[in-house]
């Protein structure tokens, strides 16, 4: 025996809100998480001294945080909408290529 789902297939009307909020919180953590490994990544790249090959790091590590950031805030915006859009693919493309280029140049900052 299963259980019933309340409301499920009883026509009851989904409430519109909770999906948006639920997307806008997982984008303002992701970018919490972007957020400190930027950080993180400038620290490290600081710590043994300011080199050439340090800076060249740290500032693509900030390009690629600035481009996350700027996705993640349209998003969040776009979601606050009574019918939010669908992330198009642009956008998560370049979210995702952010978000690789932060961990490619983690690595390359510790070995």
């Amino acid at each position: 025996m299963t259980a019933a789902v309340p409301g499920a297939g009883s026509g009851a009307a989904r409430d519109p809100g909770l999906q948006p909020e639920r997307t806008r919180l997982a984008w303002r953590r992701t970018t919490l998480s972007a957020t400190v490994a930027a950080v993180l990544a400038g620290k490290q790249a600081l710590h043994g001294g300011a080199t050439l090959a340090a800076g060249v790091a740290l500032a693509l590590s900030a390009v690629a945080w600035i481009g996350f950031l700027m996705v993640a805030h349209r998003r969040v915006r776009t979601t606050a909408t009574a019918q939010p859009e669908p992330l198009a693919p642009r956008a998560a493309l370049t979210a995702a290529a952010c978000t690789v280029a932060l961990a490619v140049f983690a690595a390359a900052m510790v070995v």
